[in-house]
C-alpha cells in the first residue's frame, strides 16, 4: 500500500490525534493515503468514528508494540 503522508501523534491523547489527522487530510487530495501512528489506546475507536463521520475511508488499523497504526484514505 502506498502511503502519501505519515503523521506521528505518539504521546498525544484524544482529541489531538484526530485533530491533527483532520488537518493533514484537509491538505491532501482525494484518494491520497494518510498513516497515523498513535500511542492513545482510545484512538482505535476514535478513528473508526472519525472515518464514519467524515467519509474518509479507514483502510487499516493495527498495533505494533505500544503503537496503534491507522491508515485512512482521503475522500
Amino acid at each position: 500500500m502506498q502511503i502519501d503522508r505519515e503523521l506521528d501523534t505518539r504521546g498525544l491523547n484524544c482529541p489531538l490525534p484526530i485533530l491533527k489527522a483532520k488537518k493533514a487530510l484537509s491538505e491532501m487530495t482525494s484518494g491520497q493515503v494518510l498513516r497515523v501512528v498513535s500511542t492513545d489506546p482510545g484512538s482505535k475507536r476514535d478513528f473508526a468514528a472519525f472515518s464514519k463521520q467524515t467519509g474518509n475511508e479507514l483502510l487499516e488499523q493495527s498495533s505494533e508494540g505500544a503503537d496503534f497504526i491507522h491508515v485512512l484514505k482521503r475522500r
